[in-house]
């Protein structure tokens, strides 16, 4: 069984080591007498019988409590209120959905909102884009600063800046001030996207990493399915305003949920010293290890296929196949759950395969059904009767590939979760903020936009993989390389 990773040790000059005995950090004894410490992956296979959960956040308090560090006394008792179990599961996955509500609820809302306000489509759908790219800078950020000064302060902070935000959209006078607090609220709720994955790398690793990874998808794949439904709801007894109080009721609850149930899980000895720059130069070392970004790319591009499909499939399901709201809606559904599907799947495989295979496993399932939707689309074959399964194959793909990439990704780099993270996070939605536009480039009533790109992004997520998490690929930045695992040394998860 593949346990959390190694603390290190009082001394100052032994190596810290992960599970297989690699070498990982060198960490001084007064920060102000040692540069700081370098970053190094680790190469954990994930493989390995699967950890329960408590017993697997019972090992880790005691590994931490057992060797504190130094001059600092032992771990807060504090770290065992964490909540085990589906406890847990719903906590971080609450945290976790920031992204689909703040983008899914309030799309029922656009055309009320640019009647009320006086605001072109154009102008709307930017307050769309001011999210997503808030979601994206918010991670970059939040990310790194949670590695130097701990998982808590950024996770409230950021909770509080989306309770603020939130009123504040509902109380826009006008489309562009709607847009700037828009941009506030995606860089709140980033805190959330961010912390979440920081919080289970601080608390897992090995098969158990991929397997939490992939029941949180059930909280994602659910958020986009319920999320329009809600926000339709919600406008029923009130206006587009009632959807943003209602995310800031939201957002208070889960910030009175983080400040009594999340303990600090990154311990004072484990978070990178030195100043902010070095810290933000972190996030850069880490961006630039090939096999690092090779997840990051593999989850970032199979990501920008599904978001062609979300962006786009209303009107190429409507428009060109003449379903009505209401069958689009059954379809949406039906689409996400096979995601899900995909994501408990891929969890329960995750201990017999490994976590490389099962990523490329999906992306070669994405292809297939990206192939089959061009096809039937550009063929003319089978019409509405072979799109639907199509894209319900890409989508069931992409519940392998996003537990699969977040957790090979964030597996290299325990002692800098956060800034792991941050480039995962940020890139996946600034895929999504891109391609939203490109989907719909030929028109309302053109689908070969959304077809191509549910293509062609798969092909070259796969491509990315293959080339740069090869076996024996060693990282680029010279501080991590000449610690890497050699290439004698790579595991056979690794391999597949």
């Amino acid at each position: 069984m593949a346990g959390p990773a190694a603390t290190p040790t009082a001394s100052a000059s032994a190596p810290a080591s992960d599970a297989a005995g690699h070498a990982a950090v060198l960490v001084p004894d007064e920060p102000s007498a040692a540069p700081a410490r370098a970053v190094l992956p680790i190469e954990d296979p994930l493989t390995g019988s699967p950890a329960q959960d408590l017993a697997l956040a019972r090992e880790v308090a005691e590994d931490l409590a057992a060797d504190p560090a130094p001059g600092r006394g032992p771990r807060p008792e504090r770290v065992r209120n964490m909540p085990t179990g589906w406890r847990r599961v719903a906590l971080i996955g609450t945290m976790s959905i920031f992204g689909p509500l703040c983008i899914d609820m309030y799309l029922p809302a656009l055309p009320d909102i640019s009647r009320q306000l006086h605001a072109s489509a154009s102008a709307v759908q930017l307050t769309l884009t001011a999210c997503l790219i808030g979601i994206a800078a918010g991670q970059l950020l939040l990310g790194p600063i949670s590695d130097r000064i701990g998982r808590r302060p950024p996770l409230l902070g950021g909770l509080a800046a989306f309770v603020l935000s939130s009123l504040a959209c509902a109380m826009a006078p006008n489309i562009y001030a709607l847009t700037g607090f828009r941009l506030i609220q995606g860089f709140g709720g980033a805190a959330g996207i961010v912390i979440a994955r920081s919080i289970v790398r601080d608390l897992h690793s090995g098969t158990a990493l991929a397997r939490f990874f992939a029941t949180l998808m059930l909280a994602t794949g659910v958020g986009p399915v319920f999320a329009p439904q809600i926000g339709s709801w919600i406008l029923s007894f009130t206006s587009w305003r009632g959807v943003f109080y209602v995310l800031a009721v939201f957002g208070a609850l889960l910030l009175v949920s983080a400040w009594w149930r999340v303990p600090e899980t990154l311990a004072p000895h484990n978070r990178l010293t030195g100043s902010v720059w070095s810290t933000l130069g972190t996030m850069v070392a880490v961006s630039r290890d090939r096999v690092f970004l090779g997840c990051v790319l593999a989850c970032g591009l199979g990501m920008g296929g599904t978001f062609a499909y979300i962006s786009g499939s209303s009107f190429v399901l409507q428009n060109v196949y003449g379903l009505s709201a209401l069958g689009y809606g059954l379809v949406f559904a039906f689409n996400a759950f096979g995601m899900i599907i995909g994501a408990q799947v891929s969890g329960r495989l995750t201990a017999r395969y490994g976590a490389n295979r099962l990523l490329t496993c999906g992306l070669g399932t994405m292809i297939v059904g990206g192939a089959a939707l061009f096809i039937v689309v550009e063929g003319h074959v089978a019409g509405l009767g072979g799109v639907i399964p199509a894209l319900w194959l890409v989508m069931f793909g992409f519940g392998f590939v996003g537990p699969n990439s977040a957790a090979l990704a964030m597996q290299r780099y325990p002692k800098a979760a956060g800034s792991a993270a941050a480039v995962l996070g940020s890139f996946q939605f600034g895929m999504a903020a891109l391609i939203a536009p490109l989907a719909g480039a030929g028109g309302t009533k053109d689908a070969f936009p959304m077809v191509a790109l549910v293509l062609g992004l798969p092909v070259a997520a796969l491509a990315a993989r293959l080339l740069l998490t090869r076996t024996g690929s060693q990282p680029l930045v010279p501080a991590v390389a000449a610690a890497a695992v050699p290439a004698a040394e790579v595991t056979a998860d690794a391999a597949r």
